[in-house]
């Protein structure tokens, strides 16, 4: 099945901006709007909230509120159902059934736990990110995002998790998945089993930064392993493929095309 998607990068050419992005989202009534703060706020309140209520998917607008604020505020986070619940103040089974009507309702996806690994044991509870970077960053009530912000990194791996899950759904690729060790090694997205991919939003990179992958690297089933990030220049560290993101989508979208 085939679903359809906020904006990819590819769809708006040079008219794509990353900021932007980060801040309005890539709903496009939203994206192209002169006013995309109310346009959130709008789309918060009506659909997230009424039409779900309408459709009689919930009854307590009130607590569904609470909780979209909450998931939203966990956003790229492994689920922990049982502080989810204490948080928005529901019974822990509440927020499971929300969680499923979020995901039926393509306003939430999960990403499974790469579980495949041998070397380290690996941990297997899901993560969860919202369909939107825009509806994320107003759900949870944050300031507007910026390059030097604390918030930019974890939008970053956001904005790559929503291209690769449009190109999940509009090409070949099999299996999305993330990675994490019980001793702490994680890596954000291990594609079809074979690819690990980290997304780092920044331009200068430390040693920290290739710890998963290099963790990563001594599974046997993966064979490419890629840092996506803000320096300009493509080169090659001790096995690990680091590229400009711009570059990444390119040829990430140019290959679905092929």
């Amino acid at each position: 099945m085939t679903h359809l998607h906020p904006f990819a990068s590819v769809e708006l050419g040079d008219d794509f901006d990353l900021l932007k992005a980060m801040n309005r989202g890539l709903i496009p009534s939203i994206y192209l709007s002169d006013d995309y703060e109310q346009n959130l706020a709008n789309y918060a309140g009506t659909f997230l909230k009424e039409e779900i209520m309408a459709e009689g998917l919930t009854r307590n607008l009130p607590a569904f509120s609470r909780f979209l604020e909450v998931s939203a505020l966990c956003n790229g986070t492994m689920i922990n159902f049982t502080n989810l619940a204490s948080d928005a103040q529901v019974k822990r089974t509440t927020v499971v059934d929300w969680f499923d009507v979020l995901k039926d309702t393509l306003i939430a996806h999960e990403l499974p736990a790469w579980t495949l690994s041998v070397k380290r044991k690996a941990i297997q509870t899901s993560k969860f990110y919202l369909f939107d970077l825009g509806v994320a960053r107003h759900l949870a009530r944050a300031l507007e995002v910026t390059e030097r912000s604390k918030a930019f990194g974890d939008a970053f791996e956001h904005f790559l998790f929503l291209e690769l899950k449009a190109a999940q759904s509009y090409s070949k690729i099999r299996d999305l998945h993330y990675w994490r060790s019980a001793s702490g090694f994680e890596v954000d997205f291990v594609v079809d089993n074979s690819i690990a991919i980290e997304a780092k939003g920044k331009r200068n990179l430390a040693g920290d930064d290739f710890k998963g992958l290099k963790a990563i690297g001594d599974e046997k089933r993966i064979n490419h392993r890629i840092l996506v990030c803000l320096q300009e220049q493509r080169e090659e560290k001790n096995g690990i493929e680091v590229m400009p993101w711009q570059k990444f989508l390119k040829e990430l979208w140019n290959s679905l095309r092929g």
